[in-house]
């Protein structure tokens, strides 16, 4: 079937090819071959996330630091006392692109599809920027921009060390006391996807922590969605709201009777 627009015609673009006009029964048979596939879509995906888990970690030996709102930190400081890290490598800085007054067009793109950290943090994990760009215009950007997560500033080799100089990319970290390893890398088109709570954990050593996830044995593990809250409410070690726990309950009860 083909449909031309008036938008379209106005615009001198060609008329669409679309997809043929059914009835709403037709539809919903349409949907749900579709949605078999989504489901296998989907179960790659965890099973994607599950090798992920079992990827070797390389120790981090050299040390790096980093210019924050409080003067120079280390890479052990960016964890922020949380078990793991992410760390993505955005381009603001003299010679990309909207120096001084933006950052790089993508990344930026990127930064305003973060998700409130609270509900990251709550998995122990932590996500912080990194730029070359003085603190002082890392400040001014963020206000700007209406961003809040930490960006710090790059003073050494840390984005060349792991891959991240010359285009941007988000880097894994977990830390056993003092000790770090890297655990996993998302770079280019990777980088689309990322934004939600479940893209951070997922790339993560730990994963999401929940109870289905195929994880290796003694990899911390709770029940999905009784963890979840409000992201003004989080107390750390707090049980879940009681009142909650029956909702989901109920909730995943009803899918499973679909």
């Amino acid at each position: 079937m083909t449909i031309s627009t008036e938008n379209g015609r106005q615009g001198g673009q060609p008329a669409m090819h679309t997809p043929p006009i059914v009835s709403p029964e037709e539809w919903q048979a349409a949907w749900k071959q579709m949605l078999v596939k989504e489901k296998a879509m989907l179960r790659a995906r965890d099973a994607l996330a599950a090798e992920r888990r079992r990827m070797p970690w390389v120790a981090v030996d050299k040390s790096y630091a980093f210019e924050g709102p409080e003067g120079t930190v280390s890479l052990l400081d960016l964890f922020a006392g949380r078990r793991q890290l992410i760390v993505y490598r955005a381009f603001f800085e003299p010679g990309v692109h909207g120096w001084p007054d933006h950052g790089c067009i993508g990344c930026s793109f990127g930064a305003d599809q973060v998700a409130h950290l609270a509900h990251l943090n709550a998995r122990d994990t932590t996500l912080v920027y990194a730029s070359r760009a003085p603190q002082a215009d890392i400040a001014r950007l963020r206000a700007q921009m209406g961003w809040d997560m930490p960006w710090y500033t790059l003073t050494d080799s840390f984005d060349k060390d792991f891959g991240v100089d010359e285009w941007h990319g988000h880097n894994a970290f977990i830390r056993d006391g003092e000790r770090i390893f890297r655990t996993y890398l998302i770079n280019s088109r990777g980088d689309e996807a990322m934004g939600t709570t479940w893209s951070y954990l997922d790339m993560t050593a730990l994963g999401r922590q929940e109870l289905w996830e195929e994880s290796p044995d003694g990899y911390p593990q709770s029940k999905p969605y009784k963890w979840w809250n409000w992201h003004d409410s989080y107390v750390p070690g707090a049980a879940p709201d009681p009142e909650w726990i029956a909702v989901s309950d109920a909730g995943e009860a009803a899918f499973r009777e679909q």
